[in-house]
C-alpha cells in the first residue's frame, strides 16, 4: 500500500515515512501544499496523511483540491491540539479521520490500516478471499489454514490484490502501489512475484486476465 505523507517539518515527515516503511507501507514525503496537491492528484495513492499547517498552500485548500479532482483515497489529517475548528473544517471538506500532534506511530499505522480496509470494502482486520487469509495487523498470510512465508515485496503484491479482490489489476497498477516513484520500475518483475506467490499458494488463486492483468480468485 502506498501513502503520500504531507508534512513540512522535515524531521517529523521523515520519521513518519520511516515508521510506515517499517510497517510494510510504501511512503513518500511532500513538504509544501503546492507540491502535495500536484502529487496527490497526478499519482495513485492508497491513502494520504495531510498536515494542516503547510507553506505555499494550506492543508485545507489541498484537501478541497484533492476532493474537487475526485481523488477518493482516505485522507488522515495531522493537526495541533489548538486547531479544533480546522479539524472540523477538514472533516467537512472530505477528510476521513484526524490525529492530533504529538501522536504515536502505532496509532497512525492502525488508523491508516482501518481507513484503507474500509475504502476497499473490508471492515474486518482479517481479509479472507476463498482459502486465502491475510491479517492486516500482523501481516500474516495463510492458505487453507497453513501459514505462507512471503518476502516483503511478495506480501505487498498479494496484500494489494486482496484489498482489491473484486478488481482486475494491471501490472502497471501493481508497480505504482508497491514501489516508490523514484525506484527503477520494471513491470516484468510483477510477473516474477506473481509466479513466486503462485508456487506458495497454488496456481489457481491468482488468475491471469489476458491483456488486462490479474485477479484474485475467491471461488
Amino acid at each position: 500500500m502506498k501513502v503520500l505523507v504531507v508534512e513540512d517539518e522535515m524531521t517529523l515527515g521523515n520519521q513518519i515515512v520511516a515508521g510506515l516503511e517499517q510497517s510494510g507501507w510504501v511512503a513518500e514525503l511532500s513538504c509544501d501544499g503546492i507540491d502535495a496537491l500536484y502529487r496527490a492528484t497526478s499519482e495513485s495513492w492508497d491513502a494520504i496523511v495531510l498536515d494542516l499547517g503547510l507553506p505555499k498552500l494550506d492543508g485545507l485548500t489541498v484537501l478541497r483540491g484533492i476532493r474537487d479532482e475526485k481523488v477518493a483515497c482516505p485522507v488522515i489529517i495531522l493537526s495541533a491540539r489548538t486547531e479544533l475548528t480546522q479539524r472540523v473544517e477538514g472533516l467537512n471538506a472530505g477528510a476521513d479521520d484526524y490525529l492530533t500532534k504529538p501522536f504515536q506511530m502505532v496509532e497512525l499505522v492502525a488508523r491508516l490500516r482501518a481507513q484503507v480496509r474500509r475504502s476497499t470494502g473490508n471492515a474486518s482486520p482479517i481479509i479472507q478471499v476463498g482459502g486465502l487469509s491475510l491479517d492486516t495487523r500482523s501481516s500474516n498470510v495463510s492458505y487453507n489454514g497453513t501459514p505462507v512465508d512471503l518476502t516483503a515485496l511478495e506480501f505487498k503484491v498479494l496484500s494489494y490484490m486482496m484489498h482489491n479482490a473484486e478488481k482486475v489489476i494491471s501490472r502497471t497498477e501493481l508497480v505504482e502501489h508497491i514501489y516508490k516513484q523514484d525506484f527503477d520500475r520494471d513491470s516484468n518483475t510483477i510477473e516474477v512475484f506473481i509466479g513466486r506467490i503462485r508456487r506458495k499458494i497454488g496456481t489457481n488463486v491468482i488468475k491471469t486476465v489476458r491483456g488486462l492483468g490479474y485477479r484474485i480468485n475467491g471461488d
